[in-house]
């Protein structure tokens, strides 16, 4: 299947997510559900939280990006992936004229939205579950869901979260009447979730349909294992999430064992020639994740993974609190996911001051946590520093990377970043340098740009002129 050409504007795509739900400060479950139906007092409980993400756009593009990437926001009984009905929002954080406002407001800075879409499981509450666990298997209502004999197939051994067969083509017009719907109302792209269950070849007349009536719309599959290119081409997804990067970078910075960040980098440049690998989203952390800067014993090696993201080619993501170093770590239980979906306060500015309360609302989302209170400014500043890098050298989201195989040691790799041939006017190659040992070294050239972890989180100055500080970065030419 031939690549289908991405929205030009992805190129310089530079992502801030957010888990809204939490963000915004929502109860972890509704209390409005008692009714069998919608409508009058069931589900009608609507508290205008989205706004609260109105006080942030500036920070966004402050930090350098410019695409706020949300997690879900449709109407659904408790964590948004089990939802309920995808045509309005989850009452808990506004109605359709808090989207519209949110998207003027995002577009008038120059800021894309893209949505979260959950179609590849409901919730067991929603209508089409209902009406199929009712008819049963092998009836016409029944074929909407997917069945494991005569049990609904819960996703991930989920009982409440039933999956849809999206292979059927009532589903199908479902799936892109709805993200036509939210497309026409201003969002620009859609993140597809758990895109991987239900296989390329299944999404692939999706999205042939909804990219016909919106060319620009940009989609990012979540794909986990596997082939990502190959998945990308065959569903015709732009852009897949390159979950196997992120996890040499927390695992190589967290072991001292650079050779697996440079194993991993091969794998990267690999995806990146490949059919349908070109733009893949990176991220050192997101909303099912333990945070990296709890991913790290040694927390100035936080600076060598902010490096990481700003620099390497694809899409990046900061997750939202990221950048200010917040805490919290994902647990295989019940609830396992609340200490990394925590509730942030009105604006940037009060970051600090709501990690020191450590409220929580009762039912609400838990309070936000930072691994040192006094460096989340010196933590923001780095960010702003290497994406404003980023920003000067537009190449880099397409460059192609090597690693120094002779220089590379444990704690000490040097990355070759080149432009590719259609960029033959940048001015490069850059070599980005990290350090993990706890002495500074010369430079491998001239510095354009360094970050010292020490300094970072304890303020102690910047390395001597011309080294790559101990357990930092240099951007070298």
């Amino acid at each position: 299947m031939t690549t289908v050409p991405a929205p030009s504007w992805i190129r310089d795509a530079i992502c801030w997510q957010v888990y809204p739900l939490g963000f915004c400060g929502a109860p972890r479950h509704r209390e409005d559900l008692g009714g069998e139906g919608y409508g009058g007092a069931d589900g009608e409980n609507v508290v205008h939280r989205l706004q609260r993400l109105h006080g942030w756009l500036d920070h966004l593009v402050g930090l350098g990006a410019n695409v706020l990437l949300l997690n879900p926001i449709f109407n659904s009984v408790s964590h948004g992936y089990d939802t309920l009905e995808h045509r309005r929002l989850d009452p808990r954080l506004g109605d359709e004229e808090d989207f519209d406002a949110l998207i003027a407001a995002c577009h008038e800075r120059g800021i894309r939205v893209v949505l979260d879409g959950v179609f590849n499981h409901i919730s067991h509450l929603h209508p089409v579950a209902r009406q199929a666990l009712s008819a049963g298997p092998g009836t016409e209502d029944g074929a909407r869901i997917r069945w494991a004999g005569t049990s609904p197939y819960g996703f991930e051994g989920n009982a409440d979260l039933v999956e849809i067969d999206l292979a059927d083509a009532v589903i199908q017009d479902r799936v892109v009447e709805i993200m036509s719907r939210w497309l026409e109302r201003g969002a620009d792209g859609w993140r597809l979730d758990a895109m991987y269950a239900a296989g390329a070849e299944t999404w692939a007349p999706i999205l042939e349909r909804v990219r016909a009536a919106h060319p620009e719309a940009w989609i990012l599959g979540e794909v986990i294992h596997g082939d990502y290119p190959a998945f990308a081409a065959a569903s015709t997804a732009h852009s897949i999430t390159q979950y196997e990067l992120w996890k040499a970078i927390w695992s190589s910075l967290a072991d001292h064992n650079l050779f697996e960040l440079a194993h991993a980098l091969g794998r990267h440049q690999e995806f990146l020639e490949a059919e349908g690998g070109a733009h893949p989203l990176t991220f050192v952390g997101n909303h099912d994740t333990t945070r990296i800067a709890s991913q790290l014993p040694d927390g100035r090696d936080l600076a060598a993974a902010i490096a990481l993201l700003a620099l390497l080619p694809g899409i990046p993501a900061v997750y939202a609190g990221d950048e200010f170093g917040a805490t919290g770590v994902k647990e295989e239980r019940a609830g396992g996911d609340d200490a990394i979906r925590p509730w942030f306060p009105g604006s940037p500015d009060e970051v600090v001051a709501a990690a020191g309360s450590a409220q929580s609302a009762p039912g609400g989302p838990d309070h936000l946590t930072l691994l040192k209170a006094e460096a989340a400014e010196r933590i923001l500043e780095v960010h702003r520093r290497l994406f404003s890098l980023r920003r000067r050298e537009p190449w880099l989201a397409a460059a192609t990377v090597e690693v120094d195989e002779g220089s590379l040691e444990n704690t000490w790799v040097q990355i070759t970043l080149t432009p590719r041939a259609e960029d033959a006017a940048a001015e490069g190659p850059l070599t980005l340098v990290l350090n993990l040992g706890d002495e500074e070294r010369p430079a491998p050239g001239e510095v354009l740009e360094t970050v010292s972890g020490a300094d970072m989180l304890d303020g102690v100055g910047p390395a001597a002129p011309g080294a790559v500080p101990a357990h930092g970065a240099a951007v070298v030419r």
